[in-house]
Parts: C-alpha cells; sequence; structure tokens
C-alpha cells in the first residue's frame, strides 16, 4: 500500500502537535512540508530532527516549511 503525502497547513504551533501525535509514527502517511504564513522568514527551515527522533528513520532529512505561496509546489 502506498503512503499517502500529506501537507499540514496550520498555525501557532498546532501543525507541529498534529505531526507529533498524529503524523509522525503513521506508516500510512508521508509528510512532504508545512506551511507557515503567520512566522516572517520561516520558509526553507525545516522541523527540528531532535523532535522528529523517534521516526528519523522515515523522516531523515526532516519535513521543510513553506510559506502559504508555496502548498501547490509542495502537491507535486
Amino acid at each position: 500500500m502506498s503512503k499517502t503525502r500529506v501537507l499540514i497547513m496550520g498555525a501557532a504551533g498546532r501543525d507541529f502537535h498534529n505531526f507529533n501525535v498524529y503524523f509522525r509514527d503513521n506508516p500510512d502517511y508521508e509528510v512532504v512540508a508545512f506551511t507557515a504564513t503567520q512566522i516572517p522568514n520561516i520558509e526553507g527551515r525545516v522541523y527540528p530532527a531532535a523532535l522528529a527522533a523517534s521516526s528519523i528513520q522515515r523522516y531523515p532529512d526532516s519535513p521543510r516549511i513553506r510559506s502559504g505561496q508555496a502548498d501547490q509546489r509542495a502537491k507535486s
């Protein structure tokens, strides 16, 4: 069965919370990126590897953080 690729759109940390409690260790999903439009200069950063520690084999490069305008690029 193939994984469902997911783009998590959120704000104020809820997006990262959703990743940690549901998606991080769920083998049915691959989180390809987060979007964040409310935090200045955040585009291009990555989700901290230390927080993805239990799933470091699944996310060795950590999901990228993109601006809200980048959501269409992440879907491809």
